[in-house]
């Protein structure tokens, strides 16, 4: 085959058929979902169990993805040492970016004053709508999330489907495979073999991806209605815009620096991007975030590490949404809250923003932890935004998504682990997007 037509081919490749492209068929399956729960928000409210069958057809698959993504990479890389000198450049990244979320937050909030004039009596809230959450949070905080990573069991990490547990097993047994050397060239063999295997059920499930869409925000529109949002309208536009802002002014720079454009891996993202939006979770694109990002130019043992662990520690759109909903509280119930105290509310959601992995609602759960740390602001009055935390998660999630994928590439950089001229070419549409 001559290099011409080699080139004919990848350009074949990389431009097909538009009704063929995920994003747009999940893009017309949303407008579907929003005209049927606007029209008929009865029958809208019962598509709920379409968006959550799709999102646990992923979460099965996302335990042994990264067990085989993480144990590959690591026996290949044979490297020790750096396995931890990714790990701690990585934790460092991710506590400045996500310092920077809060801040950028905090100042948000206090310049939109989304929550002023409300006037909220805190006797006059039904706690009763919140106590399932606010039980949760004696299990949030530093401590209990640094003994939660060891399982109680080798099989009940992936029954239970804990990324970090997942991912502390997938580190020890790719360690084991190097110490055994040659040796252990089989069972490398198997577990390349079975990642295979398991991204061919991934790319299985993703044609379900606009049916789960459909679902998802069918039902959200059926419940919460279009109209009915109006009070809590300014809270949301400001919380999007927030979200907006972040993405340019904190992951734009980061990404020129590192020689990538981020407009050019928002558009390559985008079918992950829409998937996050209409199922208001992350881990719905997990797996396809993996291949995505190796399919740049990223190492394979990068990627495994980086990915999975940001999902717990670079929750950037997590820590957006509570510094302005904890502060649209304390404006909505006319709690005084000076620089001194706000500067505590960072300190402490810099901690327990990082507390709730694994937890199911995780950042309403963490948002109460918040208040009950702080004893400032009303626990109940988080019963005010659990109408619109769907909604809120829709601007959250695909937020902690482009931040996890600049990160990765970011790390990746600095490691000398990432072709460069591949990561142009495949963002510029030169090579297909998939490999």
């Amino acid at each position: 085959m001559t290099a011409t037509t080699l080139a004919t081919e990848t350009r074949r490749d990389v431009r097909r058929a538009w009704w063929r492209e995920l994003w747009v068929q999940v893009m017309i399956a949303m407008a579907l979902g929003i005209a049927l729960g606007a029209i008929r928000p009865d029958l809208g409210a019962q598509m709920q169990p379409l968006g959550d069958a799709f999102i646990k057809a992923i979460r099965m698959l996302i335990a042994p993805i990264i067990f085989c993504t993480v144990v590959s990479g690591i026996a290949h890389m044979a490297d020790m040492a750096k396995v931890g000198r990714v790990a701690i450049k990585a934790l460092v990244y991710f506590e400045v970016v996500t310092t920077f979320a809060l801040i950028i937050g905090l100042a948000a909030v206090n310049l939109w004053q989304p929550g002023a004039g409300m006037n909220i009596d805190p006797a006059s809230i039904n706690a009763s709508v919140v106590e399932p959450y606010v039980k949760q949070t004696a299990a949030v905080g530093f401590v209990p999330f640094l003994m939660n990573i060891i399982p109680q069991t080798f099989v009940g990490a992936f029954a239970e489907g804990n990324i970090l547990q997942v991912l502390f097993i997938s580190v020890m047994c790719g360690f084991a495979l190097i110490w055994l050397g040659e040796r252990a060239r089989p069972v490398t063999d198997v577990i390349d073999v079975g990642g295979k295997m398991i991204f061919g059920m991934v790319r299985m499930v993703m044609w379900a991806a606009p049916l789960g869409a459909f679902g998802a925000i069918a039902f959200t529109i059926g419940k919460f209605g279009l109209g009915s949002l109006a009070s809590l309208g300014k809270l949301l536009g400001g919380f999007y815009v927030t979200c907006i802002l972040f993405i340019v002014i904190v992951l734009g720079p980061i990404s020129r620096l590192c020689g990538f454009s981020l407009w050019k891996l928002i558009r390559y993202i985008r079918d992950e991007l829409l998937v996050c939006i209409a199922t208001t979770s992350s881990e719905t694109v997990l797996p396809r975030m993996l291949s995505k990002l190796e399919t740049l130019g990223c190492e394979q043992s990068i990627v495994g590490l980086v990915i999975p662990t940001g999902y717990s520690f670079n929750l950037d759109g997590t820590c957006l949404y509570l510094a302005t909903a904890a502060v649209f509280l304390a404006q909505a119930t006319n709690t005084q809250l000076d620089l001194a105290q706000q500067i505590g509310l960072l300190l402490i959601l810099l901690v327990t923003s990082k507390g709730a992995a694994g937890i199911a609602g995780a950042a309403f759960v963490v948002l109460a932890a918040t208040l009950a740390a702080t004893g400032t602001i009303p626990v109940a009055s988080v019963a005010l935004v659990l109408g619109i935390h769907r909604l809120m998660s829709q601007g959250l999630t695909p937020t902690n998504l482009v931040g996890n994928a600049v990160a990765t590439i970011v790390i990746a950089r600095w490691e000398n682990a990432l072709d460069a001229d591949r990561l142009a070419r495949v963002l510029d549409g030169e090579l297909p997007a998939e490999s």
